[in-house]
């Protein structure tokens, strides 16, 4: 067992003081055999109400009313984690699936449907050529081995650009300008995997980094393995998700992952700057 401390602050600076509408934050990691939250404290400003609930992802999602106007709005979140973790290379793939292509069995198709479907489905034929590279129909190759070679050849092919800009950038994008985000990296990788016809998700959470690493608040794909269940690749890093990465939502698009979004009301020209400060460090014992 890991235990983790994760210290997350985000704050709206505004030039004077403006209404702010519901926002939906999602602050709390997610649950499961191989994580325990043993704390957890949340800080708001201006004063707000906070409403839980599940999305259809089974995310844990804040809902953030505000009380009053104000030229700041910031949300601090502090929380322990303890980590249990498999080790990522054992991951016990069914035997019919140790090999690509395979079919997803009839129990599993129906659920999967949705994360086989495309995002980006203009995007097909500059996929498709860009994936020749690592495997060409009438192929077989070692799955793990195939989405192994898929993570190395994004990390290797592309370079790593901090963008600040909401939003992603189409995989074709991201292929012209041989860049991107973790969050492009993630996408491009979600998408690629859907060609080949395996079930894939985008995942947001944080990193603790090493050196030489990209993130903090950070983004990975999830890809289905029969017999494995959802597993994390971290094309920026060249990694498979481990006990450093920290998940906090998943969704088909990443849209529906944006650890922050809301509205708010005012002179077009009140919003002055965002400051995004997040720390993923040892907790104490």
């Amino acid at each position: 067992m890991k235990l983790m401390r994760i210290l997350h602050k985000t704050e709206y600076c505004y030039r004077q003081p403006v209404k702010f509408g519901p926002h939906r934050a999602l602050m709390r990691p997610r649950e499961g055999h191989d994580l325990h939250i043993a704390r957890a404290r949340v800080s708001i400003s201006p004063r707000a109400t906070i409403r839980w609930l599940r999305d259809t992802y089974d995310n844990s999602i804040a809902i953030v009313t505000f009380d009053e106007q104000s030229d700041r709005l910031s949300i601090s979140s502090e929380v322990d984690v303890e980590l249990h973790y498999e080790n990522p290379v054992e991951w016990p793939i069914a035997p019919f699936a140790q090999s690509f292509p395979f079919q997803y069995p009839p129990e599993e198709h129906v659920d999967l449907m949705a994360y086989r479907l495309p995002s980006y489905p203009y995007d097909g034929s500059i996929l498709m050529n860009w994936l020749h590279e690592l495997y060409r129909p009438g192929q077989v190759i070692g799955t793990f081995d195939l989405l192994g070679k898929l993570n190395n050849h994004i990390f290797r092919s592309l370079k790593y650009a901090h963008r600040e800009a909401p939003g992603v950038q189409l995989p074709n994008e991201t292929l012209q300008r041989g860049s991107g985000s973790c969050r492009d990296f993630a996408v491009l990788m979600m998408e690629a995997a859907r060609y080949w016809g395996l079930g894939a998700r985008f995942v947001t959470g944080y990193i603790q980094l090493a050196e030489g690493q990209h993130g903090a608040t950070h983004a990975w794909t999830e890809i289905y393995l029969p017999g494995a269940g959802w597993r994390g690749f971290d094309p920026t890093n060249n990694k498979l998700v481990g006990s450093e990465h920290i998940s906090v939502a998943v969704a088909r698009e990443q849209e529906k992952a944006s650890p922050l979004s809301g509205s708010w009301e005012g002179p077009a020209d009140a919003f002055d700057q965002l400051k995004v400060s997040v720390q993923v460090i040892p907790a104490p014992p």
